[in-house]
């Protein structure tokens, strides 16, 4: 089903992102964390890429397992940054042989050795514009940043974002963010500026020291007082510092949820029991406000 449908069906979804393997996590850790999560019957299952877009190649091929084995709808990212159109066509295609309905397009990071090769496309909204005149039966969702994107200012992220579901967007997932307020502030944006698409929460529980400094250097996430006094309290006792960061989130989700956000996304990092608790934790709340 397309993630259109899903959400005008549903007032509220629950959602999971999975990265493919690398050197470090193979193909079958992947797919055993894929099972796990499928129990947790979520609305869709993401596929991203690795850092740098360098495990691109299996996306494909996991989103297939998430629709076609476990059942569950699948969103498979698609970066443009260095690709031709015949590249995002065969992509296309492929999805299409798969029966993969939903498409989260996006213009990708930059290469790691900085070395970028000449594509057909400079942004996000000219990914858009192409998957639609080529298929306009693929559910279309992008990113925006509650913080702003690094790399421009607050007025033209917003005329970016405006530009990308003018192209016919059909769903908003977040960046992460560790502050409710910048999201309910970006919503009130929008909402000026006549943008109604439906905003899902992207959330990562952060567990460990060394991830938060990692997420703020790639994001520019902005760490909170509140999240701050958790990490110097607990910086070196990881134990605590994970159940610590798994609160925070379960916190910053229960409050998301009673303010209407349409959907919650949480950034597994592979960690099925972190994203199984998170679940347990919301669950009340969250088929409260899938029955009203």
């Amino acid at each position: 089903m397309r993630i259109a449908e899903i959400l005008k069906h549903n007032q509220l979804t629950t959602s999971f992102e999975v990265f493919p393997p690398n050197d470090k996590v193979g193909l079958d850790t992947v797919y055993n964390c894929l099972d796990k999560l499928a129990l947790e019957n979520p609305d869709f299952i993401s596929v991203t890429y690795g850092a740098g877009g360098n495990t691109k190649g299996r996306t494909v091929e996991i989103a297939s397992k998430i629709k076609n084995q476990n059942k569950i709808e699948s969103l498979a990212h698609l970066t443009c940054i260095g690709s031709k159109k015949e590249d995002i066509d065969e992509i296309l295609r492929q999805l299409k042989s798969n029966n993969i309905e939903n498409i989260l397009a996006l213009r990708g990071d930059y290469p790691l050795d900085g070395k970028l090769v000449e594509g057909d496309f400079k942004y996000a909204k000219d990914l858009v514009e192409y998957i639609r005149l080529k298929d306009s039966s693929f559910s279309i969702g992008a990113a925006f940043y509650p913080e702003g994107h690094r790399e421009t200012n607050d007025l033209l992220d917003l005329f970016y974002l405006k530009e990308k579901v003018n192209a016919g967007v059909d769903f908003l997932i977040s960046q992460i963010f560790l502050d409710n307020e910048y999201l309910y502030n970006f919503r009130d944006k929008l909402e000026k500026l006549q943008i109604d698409t439906p905003l899902i929460a992207g959330i990562m529980p952060v567990t460990n020291a060394k991830q938060i400094k990692k997420i703020t250097s790639l994001c520019a996430c902005t760490i909170p007082k509140k999240f701050l006094k958790i990490l110097e309290k607990y910086e070196h006792n990881e134990e605590a510092l994970r159940e610590a960061g798994l609160s925070y989130a379960i916190e910053q989700i229960t409050d998301l949820i009673a303010s209407d956000i349409r959907g919650i996304h949480i950034y597994t990092m592979n960690k099925t029991e972190t994203a199984k608790k998170i679940i347990d934790a919301t669950g009340i709340i969250r088929n409260y406000h899938k029955e009203v």
